[in-house]
């Protein structure tokens, strides 16, 4: 009975059996034939139950299977002709959504004994395979989250759904995302609250839009803004991927953002203001124009440079309070016994985080007790991804990531709108 497939956390109203690994087994390995191992897996599946609720017994309960013959794992695999199977749509959006037993349609989160992850949306026809064994998708779906399954091989696997900090890092990718610990500390020391209006920009990948939206929840809005409709058709398809539809708080523009801004948000609407791009300091003067007095201007950068330069731009446009700017480093431990000790590996610089709050309108930033220094940034001159060293994707992975994320796109899908109004088309034609 040890390679038949064992599961720890199913409850017997809940338990067809099925024995096929261990009939192929009683009957001669992987030559029986699929008719035999039908007729025989009954008789060993009470048998298996008998000896799984027997007083003394040994509490194995075999793996369920749905189908009568055992179909060969290149059967469950999509072919080239089926499409790739998509996110399933939520009747409520979000983690609220996904309470309950697994279904088709959601995404699964498997981690073996060495910590390795694997993520994938479960699908009628799927079959998981992997170094440390392998399940069919119908297998595992009507279990609870945080069952542990056993393989064929004698390997454990756990099976639950992914929180939003996995999701980003499995997720396609066509920008470098936010990760949580500078999305975490936006979220709270921006003070993004349920209700409030904020303003996006540089989607990127969609990692930190997902959790401005689960912050801000349905009362909220957020309008997102990116200069490149590629990356804004990725982060949307990431996006609803993860609520399972569109999020009704949520508006996706492209575009430059100070058009966008004075097309599309009306002055002093805004309730805060986060950047992630490469020259924040170019827009100091279109978020002011949209923050209302109080508001939070807050930026993402990648180098110091970029730091001392938005830090500037800020001092110098006199309509925000003193900026303030930091990063921060997560640092694992070990804990293992008396072996308690710091990991050698850590996340340690990602980014600098700077806020700075919007003065009322004819109010002046408190006088500074000591002179600037020197060196501040002149206006001049224009920044490329090239100039900080940004890590920028290949056009050809791209398109190979957006045609993917479109392809899983739920029905509900996110649109991308053009950044300002589109001039109107003539119905006829003029000589």
């Amino acid at each position: 009975m040890q390679n038949a497939m064992t599961l720890h956390s199913l409850s017997a109203p809940r338990t067809r059996i099925l024995g096929w690994s261990l009939g192929r087994r009683v009957l001669g390995g992987r030559g029986a034939t699929p008719s035999a191992v039908a007729r025989t897996a009954p008789a060993l599946a009470r048998r298996a139950w008998g000896l799984a609720n027997s007083p003394g017994g040994h509490r194995l309960h075999l793996m369920t299977s749905s189908s009568p013959s055992a179909p060969s794992p290149q059967d469950a695999l999509p072919s080239a002709h089926q499409p790739l199977p998509r996110t399933a749509t939520q009747d409520v959006l979000g983690q609220a959504g996904r309470r309950g037993p697994f279904r088709y349609g959601e995404r699964l989160q498997v981690t073996d004994s060495k910590g390795r992850k694997s993520t994938f949306v479960l699908d009628e026809r799927g079959y998981f395979q992997s170094v440390r064994g392998s399940f069919y998708h119908r297998d595992v779906v009507g279990l609870a989250e945080g069952s542990v399954i056993t393989t064929d091989t004698g390997h454990e696997l756990l099976l639950l759904r992914p929180l939003l900090a996995d999701y980003v890092l499995s997720m396609p990718r066509g920008a470098q995302v936010v990760y949580a610990k500078d999305s975490g500390q936006i979220i709270a020391l921006g003070d993004i609250f349920p209700g409030a209006r904020v303003l996006e920009a540089g989607v990127g990948s969609g990692a930190l839009t997902m959790n401005l939206l689960s912050a801000i929840g349905h009362s909220g809005r957020l309008i997102s803004i990116e200069r490149r409709e590629d990356f804004a058709h990725i982060a949307a398809s990431n996006v609803d991927s993860w609520f399972g539809g569109h999020h009704p708080a949520w508006e996706l523009r492209t575009g430059d953002f100070a058009d966008v801004v004075e097309a599309c948000v009306e002055p002093a609407s805004i309730d805060r203001i986060v950047l992630d791009m490469l020259a924040p300091w170019e827009n100091v003067e279109a978020g002011a124009r949209a923050l209302a007095p109080g508001g939070v201007y807050l930026a993402y950068v990648a180098t110091v440079t970029q730091l001392s330069r938005t830090v500037e731009a800020l001092r110098h446009s006199g309509l925000f309070t003193e900026p303030e700017s930091w990063e921060s480093m997560v640092r694992t431990w070990n804990v293992d016994g008396l072996a308690v000790r710091p990991d050698h590996r850590m996340v340690a610089h990602t980014g600098f985080l700077l806020s700075a709050r919007r003065l009322a309108p004819g109010s002046q930033p408190l006088t500074r007790k000591r002179p600037p220094a020197r060196g501040a940034y002149d206006e001049g001159g224009y920044w490329l991804p090239e100039d900080v060293k940004e890590r920028t994707s290949t056009d050809k992975k791209v398109r190979r990531v957006l045609r993917d994320t479109r392809a899983k796109q739920p029905d509900d899908a996110t649109p991308v709108l053009p950044g300002t109004p589109q001039p109107a088309q003539s119905g006829g034609s003029h000589d």
